[in-house]
């Protein structure tokens, strides 16, 4: 049984044809996914997905480098965090990766509305005890900054969270699991390339440790460069198995009870 912690089926690359993508999930042994919300205008559609599926659940949150869409308050996402199936905040972090080139020669400095829009959903996910699902790209520095004046952490009265999608270093990956914080692979740690990214998945203790597929994006090898889906998630636990010297059925059972740990609201339904 596993587990897609992070993907975003209401892309159109895929949800267009969800029927197909849900019986693949199936053959793949792949039975639970996290749709994961990176607009307030597209949540709708993601909550749709988790109330019309029994094996979907949904975040709220508005991804790090969306601009020109809504803003949230935190009583906003407190609200929608309450709804049935809403099992987390986000994705929500930093992203600062190629500022100039995107981003009309922007400074750090001008990048204050991302840390905001940070510490909203902190606080917002602080207030029902809700873990965060976080986005971090070339900003790891100011992202646990952020998270440590906001007093963010499994033992400060909250529910953590998870770092998706992990790329950073391993001095960054013992900081987030030193506050707590889980951390999620995607079918990144499938590639050759990515050596960092294989020690830090070594390191990465068995009761902490997520897979997800970030679909429609970054598919695993051997479909690197195709539209990937939840049914690819079973690539990245091969992988990580290979690396930690364990079993599939090892990494499968161990992601799936995490999930479920990290987002208890899961086994309400």
């Amino acid at each position: 049984m596993f587990t897609d912690s992070h993907c975003h089926l209401n892309f159109p690359e895929l949800s267009g044809n969800l029927p197909a993508v849900r019986a693949a999930m199936a053959e793949a042994g792949v039975t639970r996914a996290l749709c994961i919300s990176t607009t307030m205008e597209e949540f709708p559609e993601v909550h749709d997905l988790a109330r019309t599926y029994d094996n979907f659940w949904a975040s709220v949150g508005v991804h790090p480098d969306s601009e020109d869409v809504h803003e949230p308050s935190e009583d906003e996402l407190v609200r929608a965090a309450g709804l049935d199936r809403v099992v987390a905040i986000g994705e929500t972090g930093l992203d600062y990766y190629q500022m100039e080139e995107r981003k009309g020669g922007r400074s750090i400095a001008d990048m204050e509305w991302q840390r905001q829009r940070f510490r909203t959903h902190i606080r917002a996910a602080r207030r029902v005890g809700m873990p965060l699902v976080i986005h971090t790209r070339a900003a790891s520095d100011d992202t646990l900054a952020i998270l440590r004046e906001e007093g963010e952490g499994i033992g400060a009265a909250c529910a953590g969270g998870v770092f998706h999608c992990f790329t950073e270093t391993r001095e960054v990956a013992r900081a987030a699991l030193d506050m707590g914080f889980y951390i999620s692979l995607s079918g990144i740690v499938t590639f050759k390339s990515a050596r960092e990214l294989h020690e830090v998945s070594r390191m990465i203790p068995d009761d902490r440790l997520l897979i997800e597929t970030d679909s429609p994006y970054l598919a695993p090898v051997p479909f690197r460069g195709k539209t990937n889906s939840p049914a690819y998630v079973p690539y990245v636990a091969a992988r990580l198995a290979e690396l930690r010297g364990t079993s599939v059925e090892h990494i499968a059972k161990l992601t799936s009870a995490n999930f479920t740990r990290l987002f208890p609201k899961v086994a309400s339904w």
